[in-house]
């Protein structure tokens, strides 16, 4: 199989595929009741705060700066509004504990007893593991740091893991790319949402850019031709130049050596 197996998928990346099918399992973390009730009970009250307090905790008790840096392209006021308030709450440790707890609740629930005893769910934690366990982390901050986290012992955990381990190496390699093309934060989503057709009002409130820092943004990639001069008006479809403008960068999850083992 090549680098994109084209054949029945579209020319979509088989990464992209397979971050299509792993990624709601890596996503109860964030939007299902059982982890953000937990948040609360230890007084990390809104959706934010549990968000970066589950997401930054394999960290360690991280500084507003390094999580605002590595997430990327939230608002450095939205970030500061709960890190590192939330270290005062309950050490990273504990949201840890917190975060696999609510998970292991929320799969079981989702699941039910036939697929977490059923084969193929232990055959696919074994391929996920081998995957996380594969992939390097130089340069990938966030994939190191939850590579480097104890492995679950039961396989639906072990899957979840393995998913959350992938995901974030992926995020870090588009953060690399992002850098390598001159995007900053706020250009990458204003593209963000005009390539996939986002709402861009939805998008600049939920990461916490004002409108005169989303506009200027626009206006910064139409001067360097990767937009269209008059999206922001509606005049025009959402087409955008940058793909072919931006030099190419490698796909995050393309082949590389594998990681090699720790000593």
């Amino acid at each position: 199989m090549g680098e994109r197996d084209d054949a029945g998928h579209g020319g979509e990346h088989r990464a992209r595929r397979m971050w299509r099918a792993l990624e709601p399992l890596h996503a109860v973390t964030y939007f299902a009741p059982e982890p953000q009730a937990a948040c609360q009970a230890l007084g990390a009250k809104g959706y934010w705060a549990g968000y970066f307090a589950q997401r930054a905790a394999p960290l360690g008790a991280a500084s507003a700066e390094l999580v605002t840096a590595l997430f990327y392209n939230f608002h450095p006021g939205l970030v500061a509004r709960s890190v590192p308030h939330v270290w005062t709450l309950a050490s990273p440790e504990r949201f840890l504990g917190l975060r696999l707890d609510a998970v292991d609740a929320v799969l079981r629930r989702v699941l039910g007893p036939d697929v977490l005893r059923s084969a193929d769910l232990a055959e696919a934690a074994v391929i996920a593991r081998d995957a996380a366990t594969a992939a390097p982390t130089a340069g990938r901050a966030l994939g190191a740091a939850n590579a480097a986290l104890p492995w679950p012992d039961v396989p639906h955990l072990v899957l979840w893991h393995a998913q959350t381990v992938l995901r974030e190496h992926r995020g870090d390699g588009h953060v690399a790319a992002l850098l390598g093309a001159g995007l900053d934060p706020v250009e990458a989503l204003v593209l963000f949402a005009a390539d996939k057709s986002i709402e861009a009002e939805w998008l600049r409130k939920r990461r916490g850019w004002s409108e005169e820092e989303w506009a200027t943004a626009t206006a910064r990639l139409a001067d360097r031709g990767l937009l269209a001069a008059d999206l922001a008006q509606g005049t025009v479809p959402p087409a955008l130049l940058w793909r072919a403008r931006v030099r190419p960068v490698p796909e995050p999850w393309s082949r590389r050596p594998r990681r090699p083992p720790r000593t």
